[in-house]
């Protein structure tokens, strides 16, 4: 019996097996809107088996994208868009996911695709980033610390967001508290100097995002909520795995189901060492504690994605640009597993070689 194919159910979510498709910016949209590239990128992966397919980051306010090409969700013409796609996810076996961001300090930049680097002026369509402090990313503008009342907006427009997500066929939701996103700005005191009960101890800097949990889960009862962190920010006097550790647990007191670990994008220079599975032990440690939880990070193999279930590390994998490699990396890994998976019909001449 292999782990890795599986089932896991989540609430409403079930997922036929364990190997899920991690969010990945695509910087193909306009004005928010997904459209047909976006439609034909995480429709294929459920073709290729995956069980759990998590949307792009999706703004939960314009002034949440990191760049003005990202997708969004915080009107009824984008929740529309992502219907016809949501349905093709599902109508091909595997579970839709949206991961819900805002990417303060870190917003309005250009995208890798444009041939330029930091923060796009007003005149180019950008706009005046946001964060928790008045502290840049490097090689970005400074960002205006937002005030009290901003906050309350930022909780409001997640919880809206959330309700849209579900109008238009979501079963995951997926908060974004990770990658040096506003979200984990507020974690981090690298960039949260804040006074106020937003900042300070670890229960201040986590405050935003219980309030964001909390929001999610009012308006949709009914959904898998995950959140995604990042376990670390391997720079030194930054966010550490046992914070992590411990704000997960609060999250999950909060309604919380489910944990994605990655780690980094705080700090432009990370004392990092990056090989196959890096970021296996910091799900590891969540999974000590009884947290729910999936590992990411140079995962390419059906062997090795086994082996970290096998091993206890996690309870499900996720990856990113072994899909991009190959759309139908669960198929492929069930064969290396010896694992009957189900091809999709139109398919099914191209299961054996012989």
């Amino acid at each position: 019996m292999s782990q890795l194919f599986s089932a896991l159910t989540i609430r409403s979510a079930h997922m036929r097996n364990r190997l899920w498709v991690a969010p990945m910016c695509q910087y193909s949209a306009q004005n928010g809107m997904p459209g047909e590239w976006h439609h034909v990128h995480l429709a294929q992966f459920a073709s290729g088996g995956a069980g759990l397919v998590i949307s792009e980051a999706t703004a939960v306010s314009p002034e949440g994208r990191i760049s003005p090409e990202d997708t969004g969700i915080w009107n009824d013409e984008q929740r529309d868009a992502w219907k016809p796609i949501v349905a093709a996810i599902h109508s091909r076996g595997a579970v839709a996911g949206i991961q819900l961001a805002h990417a303060g300090r870190k917003g309005s930049t250009w995208s890798p695709f444009s041939g330029h680097h930091g923060t796009v002026p007003p005149a180019d369509g950008g706009w005046e980033p946001v964060a928790p402090s008045a502290i840049a990313y490097e090689g970005y503008a400074v960002p205006r610390e937002l005030t009290a009342f901003e906050i309350d907006q930022v909780v409001a427009d997640f919880g809206a967001a959330a309700r849209r997500a579900v109008e238009a066929g979501f079963v995951v939701l997926e908060v974004h508290a990770a990658h040096g996103y506003l979200l984990h700005q507020f974690l981090s005191p690298l960039a949260n100097t804040r006074t106020d009960e937003y900042g300070g101890p670890l229960s201040g800097r986590a405050h935003l995002l219980l309030r964001v949990v909390d929001a999610v889960r009012r308006e949709v009862p009914e959904a898998a909520l995950f959140v995604r962190f990042s376990g670390t920010d391997w720079a030194e006097g930054g966010w550490t795995i046992e914070e992590t550790v411990q704000v997960a647990q609060w999250a999950a007191e909060h309604g919380a189901d489910f944990f994605d670990i990655s780690s980094g994008g705080l700090v432009a220079h990370q004392q990092i060492s990056a090989g196959p599975g890096y970021q296996v032990p910091l799900a590891r440690r969540l999974h000590e504690a009884g947290l729910p939880v999936s590992a990411v990070g140079l995962i390419d193999s059906g062997a090795q994605a086994e082996q970290v279930l096998v091993d206890g590390d996690a309870d499900a994998v996720m990856a990113a640009r072994e899909w991009l490699r190959d759309p139908h990396f669960a198929l492929r890994a069930a064969g290396e597993l010896g694992v009957s998976a189900p091809w999709p019909p139109q398919y099914e001449r191209a299961a054996r070689r012989h």
